[in-house]
């Protein structure tokens, strides 16, 4: 008759306690790999696909296989970059701006191209906005009803007609409360400033939260990095 191994002895406890940390060490690693080596290829991506598409239109002499005997990648983000200053130099000058306000005008009566350009125009001047115009601090607030407590941006204090109108004894600021997981949507409220709970974390630290639906929290100690990945990984070997 052959003899059942032991699974309680502690020969085999040991072999399976070190296998265990041999594979919660891997996926340890491959969860901080990963991250970064997604980032590395995306932008490697990026610039081959910057490159393909601006690279035609540079004149062939200038191409860097003919010009330094080797195919260089990242030239044509150089190149567009150039021009994009180019561009925006030429742009802040009177005859820009009156090149630009004919051209819009052009566009203005082509009734596709119009709602095509003028809605692209839309999202590039809200993305590229300014940074005077961003959004200030994130903060709490009760939404949408009293004890149930929602993630916002700080705007700016209220102001003009609004600031007039609302009955009230305080000051009001006014913030922006987005939606999950779409973020650029949302709702305005002018809330008193003393029913608003300021937060520490960053403005782009609440958005991070807000767009995973409260799965990315923000670390609160420089080792809480750290600490993430272990749990991250210590969640995928279950």
């Amino acid at each position: 008759m052959f003899e059942h191994e032991n699974l309680d002895a502690p020969e085999h406890r040991k072999r399976r306690g070190g296998l265990a940390g041999v594979r919660a060490s891997f996926l340890t690693g491959l969860v901080v790999i990963a991250p970064i080596g997604l980032t590395v290829w995306l932008i490697w991506t990026v610039i081959g696909w910057v490159d393909g598409f601006v690279l035609p239109f540079v004149p062939d002499k200038y191409h860097p296989e003919n010009l330094l005997g080797i195919d260089l990648r990242g030239v044509g983000v150089i190149f567009f970059l150039l021009f994009t200053l180019f561009v925006g130099w030429i742009a802040k000058g009177l005859i820009g701006r009156s090149l630009i306000l004919w051209g819009e005008s052009l566009v203005d009566r082509m009734p596709v191209v119009r709602s095509i350009y003028n809605g692209l125009k839309q999202i590039a001047e809200t993305v590229l906005a300014q940074s005077e115009t961003s959004f200030d601090q994130a903060c709490l607030v009760e939404y949408p009803r009293k004890g149930v407590w929602a993630i916002a941006f700080v705007s700016t204090t209220a102001k003009g007609e609004v600031n007039r109108r609302i009955p009230r004894e305080e000051a009001l600021i006014s913030v922006f409360l987005p939606t999950t997981p779409n973020p650029t949507s949302g709702f305005l409220l002018f809330v008193p400033k003393s029913e608003v709970i300021m937060l520490d974390m960053s403005v782009e630290d609440a958005a991070k939260l807000v767009i995973s639906a409260g799965l990315v929290y923000p670390s609160d100690k420089p080792e809480g990095a750290l600490k993430a990945v272990e749990e991250a990984a210590k969640a995928i070997a279950k």
